[in-house]
């Protein structure tokens, strides 16, 4: 058994700490919002008020986030982590931030005595909830190897992919992906809508094919009915789709595609959905193409 300190008890982070938690760990969450540790309490787990409380004499700290800003602050702020937690904690950063930042932290945890892995993690809510997230670490390989077992509670796929920052810049890679596909899935459907073709027999056939993938399967139902309920809001991918950019750019590599989709990810939040699914990018095409309904 393992004592762990899970921070921030969101859509993803609440029922990654009961796995943990059924699992045989005993884990304390703590919560911005107190009403959504309830979870785990109810799976035998504890709450905690504030993250000074929750991460005093734990083995692990979880963290899990919205962006950069909010894990500097629960690890650095003051009655942080590091102000709070005991030297030589196991600090795991499931959120998904710029890659420099983790990098930074990393060095900051070092030379205060704790160890950081940057493990952000992709399949939204259905995976946290199945256990069956895919999960990109960066950090020392000796403390990836310590963290595995809790890795593999939560998750299907895990894999270290190298140092400090490594995690975030995959994960970066994978909201590309994730975007660009939402994207041109919202785009055919609203192609197919316009000729009045049985959706559903459509998603069928291209999903057996060579069109077929994780985000036509797990998207199409979403689009399909209009039901935008948050597994991944898109005010979170935009700010991913920030991370991509600006880390393409510190690199010097061009992402075309990734730019056009980062602008139709910010227009859909200018326009009013940032708190809607991802698969609400269909909202978009249907708005530009005179589509939209309510």
């Amino acid at each position: 058994m393992t004592s762990i300190a899970f921070i921030g008890l969101g859509i993803m982070g609440s029922p990654m700490a009961v796995h943990l938690q059924q699992a045989g760990h005993d884990v304390v969450g703590y919560n911005l919002h107190p009403d959504k540790t309830q979870p785990l309490v109810d799976a035998g787990g504890r709450a905690a008020g504030s993250v000074a409380e929750a991460v005093e004499d734990v083995d692990v700290v979880a963290v899990m986030v919205p962006d950069s800003p909010d894990v500097q602050d629960v690890l650095t702020g003051e009655g942080g982590v590091f102000d709070s937690a005991k030297p030589g904690t196991l600090v795991i950063d499931f959120s998904s931030i710029r890659p420099d930042v983790t990098a930074e932290l990393a060095k900051t945890a070092k030379e205060k005595g704790f160890r950081l892995l940057d493990a952000p993690v992709s399949g939204g809510e259905a995976g946290a909830k199945n256990a069956a997230l895919s999960i990109m670490v960066g950090g020392d390989g000796a403390d990836f190897e310590e963290a595995k077992p809790l890795f593999d509670g939560v998750g299907k796929t895990v894999v270290h992919v190298g140092g400090n920052g490594a995690g975030q810049t995959v994960k970066a890679a994978n909201q590309l992906i994730v975007a660009a596909n939402i994207q041109a899935l919202a785009e055919a459907v609203t192609f197919l809508d316009a000729y009045d073709v049985d959706l559903e027999a459509a998603l069928d056939v291209l999903g057996g094919g060579l069109a077929g993938s994780k985000v036509l399967d797990q998207k199409r139902g979403n689009m399909a009915k209009h039901d935008f309920t948050p597994g991944f809001r898109i005010d979170l991918h935009h700010k991913d789709m920030g991370i991509v950019t600006s880390a393409a750019r510190e690199a010097g590599v061009v992402v075309p595609l990734g730019a056009l989709v980062a602008q139709l990810m910010a227009s859909a939040r200018a326009n009013g959905d940032g708190g809607l699914d991802h698969s609400a990018l269909l909202r978009g095409v249907e708005r530009l193409s005179g589509r939209l309904a309510g």
